[in-house]
């Protein structure tokens, strides 16, 4: 099956652990295994053909990217997605966007915010064809990822490698919870951040901060309603 979340992988394949990884993530973000659901080595190397040091690896990347979580005598289970956790990942997060996009308004090209626009545009086509939204946040992700790149700060792009694979999850979570905002606004407030970006304008980084602090508190009020 070709998966619509190649664009979320956040390193090169290098053996099988990354391939253990790729797929267990992938299990995640399709709803194949839900938050907090247990991932046993087992089960987990007999499905995927390969050993257990193998698996075992891989879920070590995938606690580095804060998608599960291991616990003495507990086992490896896949994160839960709470209040409490979407306040300090987005609260990060808005802090990372704030220094991202300052650090992108010095370096940005014309051409870089051409390319861009043009990532906005595959996501309003994407819209349009009516992708489904894992593909929408994918496509959202990298232009994220764009932003980080521009801004020319390794460790800055480390720190949000860190935690993009939660912010997708956090994100299918909440449109999955029934928060149809998102499609309704994903293309304007991108629009609106590279029409900052392209004119240097004092208000960027309040409205990066703003873009990143509204999702928060629309999955916050969408698990309120579960």
């Amino acid at each position: 099956m070709e998966s619509s979340l190649g664009s979320i992988r956040t390193a090169q394949r290098r053996g099988l652990a990354d391939e253990a990884a790729d797929r267990v993530r992938e299990a995640i973000f399709a709803g194949v295994v839900a938050p907090g659901d247990p991932l046993r080595e087992v089960e987990l190397a007999s499905s995927l053909d390969i050993s257990r040091g193998a698996v075992r690896e891989g879920l070590a990347v995938l606690a580095r990217e804060g998608l599960v979580r291991s616990g003495w005598h507990r086992g490896t289970k896949v994160i839960e997605v709470t209040a409490a956790d979407a306040e300090e990942v987005y609260a990060l997060r808005a802090a990372l966007e704030r220094l991202a996009v300052r650090s992108a308004s010095g370096r940005a090209t014309a051409d870089d915010c051409a390319e861009l626009d043009a990532q906005v545009d595959v996501i309003a086509a994407e819209l349009t064809a009516g992708a489904e939204v894992g593909r929408l946040l994918a496509l959202d992700i990298d232009f994220h990822d764009r932003i980080y790149r521009l801004a020319g700060n390794q460790r800055l792009l480390a720190a949000w490698q860190a935690i993009r694979s939660q912010i997708y999850l956090f994100q299918l979570t909440r449109v999955r919870l029934g928060d149809e905002q998102y499609r309704e606004i994903v293309v304007a407030e991108h629009r609106e951040l590279v029409r900052l970006l392209r004119a240097g304008h004092d208000s960027l980084e309040q409205a990066a901060e703003d873009h990143v602090r509204d999702a928060g508190r629309s999955l916050i009020a969408a698990l309120a309603q579960r």
